[in-house]
């Protein structure tokens, strides 16, 4: 499985209001701005994980958003789910079922798949951010928690 720039980009986004002080708010821009990603196209990201009730997003001047629920409840699979990522090995690819070689690797792969996607949903942000800070503790004073 490899994480596309849009998964990539939305976990980078929620580790960095995993940072923020229980229910305080973090912009697009600022959060732009500490994990160096393209604001517009932040935006767009945050607008669905809203939509899949991941974030919160308050409108104004003081606006912004803020993690919907504990980070230990939300797993990289949601996540990568909000914004249409799959980890799935061979989405369109249909064995010819009469080949025996094509049965057996439409198998691995389905079982393979299936103990991915458990894999995917055990990790939560909260253990994403524990990781990071471990990284980070591991680089020195120094290091920032860019993601």
């Amino acid at each position: 499985m490899k994480l596309t720039k849009r998964g990539h980009y939305s976990v980078k986004a929620l580790l960095d209001l995993s940072l923020q002080t229980s229910g305080c708010l973090a912009s697009v821009n600022t959060i732009s701005q500490r994990q160096n990603l393209p604001a517009p196209y932040l935006e767009k990201l945050l607008i669905e994980l809203r939509r899949a009730n991941l974030v919160v997003s308050v409108r104004g001047a003081q606006g912004g958003y803020r993690l919907a629920r504990p980070a230990a409840e939300i797993s990289l699979g949601d996540i990568l789910a909000a914004v249409g990522e799959t980890t799935a090995p061979l989405p369109r690819y249909q064995p010819d079922l009469e080949q025996a070689e094509d049965w057996v690797t439409c198998s691995i792969w389905q079982r393979l798949h299936e103990k991915m996607q458990a894999a995917v949903f055990s990790i939560s942000l909260e253990d994403l951010y524990y990781d990071a800070r471990s990284w980070q503790a591991s680089q020195g004073e120094n290091a920032s928690f860019v993601v």
